[in-house]
């Protein structure tokens, strides 16, 4: 069982200058089928293989900046599960520049490509049109540990395509279980460039990240309590008799208690399977967005009853496309069609369990900014848990506070609010945003995405 929880976010590269590696342009997208006319940029896709011997190959899709690609930063962008499509979530539902719409491609006005070159990558193995061949491929474990050293080599083999982004600025991003793939990745990074100095880190953002699942899972009763989602009984009881943290340890060791099976039934029960937790406000039934983050919030006791209010699913619809594939230079192996989040995926779902926000403090050592932004009716990975979370960092590693708790705008409304330590540990919250920030609010995303690139203030004024 996976738990797609989380999104990265990597920049692409630029291609006004075409490098002497005459493979990346093996790698060019001509045009995307249905894409809008007039696209100024350039669109790179395919392989990079991360381990000769398994025959591991990582798909990448890559959109340089729509301006000037070649002053831009790189951006990585991850998205989570374990086992959900930076493509197709990323790139397709938050993010990047076109969205399916039918046959077609829309233009999305609030792509990050506006701000930097945009990287994503479907990773790990069996995740979209990564493969690996062989036909134990998919039938071993994969853990955090296998998933970032694969990273590392991607973005070192990924360079070697695309040498003139060698020596750019690079950030890394992602969302909700990219709260390990995230820091996991940039931990290595540093270690490698003891060796040799590869890789230019200058930041990460995690949008509604998991980064201590406790602090993170727990926040969720007082979440749904105070919006009332739950009454105050089961509130106790989601606090005191079983809480959610609790609940999916035994879920992942498959042995749930009945009194953790009660409680679990009251919540399910009162919360309604026709809200939608990632983001508590909306109607049920936004497309494959969403079912990134089914893989971290398990709820077995509706496994038969769950309605998919969105059967035709335009990003799962426009991926299966064969001339899309072809013009990706994508290919299915060992799977019969491309999906959201992985059905071949065995990762270990233990690993959520080891907190990483150790990681992100040694990563504030060695002088990486860090922003932690939580979409504000997310439910599944709460911003009360996420800021309590970053105090507490900040507070183990002695940063005081350099911009106090305020709110920011985008045009004349409040975009969020904002908390800064030590002028590079970041807090943000979107406002009105679900999980998956940057598809429910993409111009508050854009704006915030925009301040941690420049490394400028939120804009206290309209």
């Amino acid at each position: 069982m996976a738990f797609p929880i989380l999104l990265l976010h990597l920049t692409f590269f630029t291609f006004n200058v075409f490098s002497s590696h005459s493979h990346s342009h093996a790698d060019r997208i001509i045009s995307l089928p249905g894409q809008p006319h007039n696209i100024a940029f350039q669109q790179f896709s395919g392989y990079i293989t991360v381990d000769n011997k398994n025959h591991k190959s990582l798909f990448y899709y890559f959109a340089e900046s729509e301006t000037d690609p070649s002053s831009k930063p790189l951006v990585l962008w991850l998205n989570g599960g374990p086992g959900c499509s930076s493509l197709g979530v990323g790139a397709f539902s938050e993010n990047g520049p076109f969205r399916p719409n039918g046959e077609f491609l829309v233009k999305n006005e609030h792509s990050w490509n506006k701000e930097a070159n945009m990287l994503y990558l479907e990773t790990p193995i069996g995740v979209g049109f990564s493969y690996a061949k062989g036909s134990s491929a998919y039938t071993t474990t994969v853990n955090d540990e296998e998933t970032a050293r694969d990273n590392l080599v991607f973005l070192e083999r990924w360079f070697d395509k695309f040498p003139q982004y060698r020596n750019r600025d690079l950030f890394l991003t992602g969302e909700s279980y990219a709260g390990h793939y995230v820091p996991q990745l940039a931990k290595l990074m540093i270690e490698r460039n003891k060796r040799n100095n590869v890789f230019n880190l200058k930041g990460i953002a995690l949008g509604n990240p998991v980064l201590e699942y406790a602090t993170d899972f727990n926040s969720r009763a007082e979440f749904f309590w105070s919006h009332g989602l739950i009454s105050d009984s089961t509130y106790n009881m989601f606090t005191r008799v079983c809480n959610y943290s609790r609940y999916v340890s035994e879920y992942n060791r498959d042995s749930v208690s009945s009194v953790c099976s009660n409680v679990m039934g009251l919540v399910s029960k009162e919360t309604s399977r026709f809200v939608d937790k990632y983001d508590v406000t909306l109607d049920v039934c936004i497309s494959s967005v969403l079912s990134q983050s089914k893989v971290i919030s398990p709820q077995p006791q509706q496994a038969n009853e769950m309605v998919d209010v969105c059967v035709d699913d335009k990003v799962t619809n426009y991926l299966n496309r064969r001339d899309v594939q072809e013009a990706l230079h994508a290919k299915l192996v060992g799977v019969r069609k491309w999906d959201v989040c992985s059905n071949v995926l065995d990762y270990d779902v233990l690993n959520l369990e080891v907190p990483t926000l150790p990681i992100l403090g040694s990563l504030i050592r060695a002088g990486i900014k860090i922003l932690i932004y939580s979409g504000d009716q997310d439910s599944v990975i709460p911003l009360t848990g996420s800021r309590t979370l970053v105090q507490k960092l900040a507070r183990q590693i002695g940063l005081n506070t350099t911009v106090p708790y305020r709110v920011w705008f985008e045009r004349q409304q409040v975009g969020g609010w904002t908390q800064v330590y030590g002028n590079i540990l970041s807090f943000a919250t979107v406002r009105g945003a679900a999980h998956e920030a940057p598809f429910s609010q993409p111009e508050r995303s854009l704006v915030l995405f925009k301040s941690f690139l420049e490394g400028t203030p939120l804009p206290e004024v309209f």
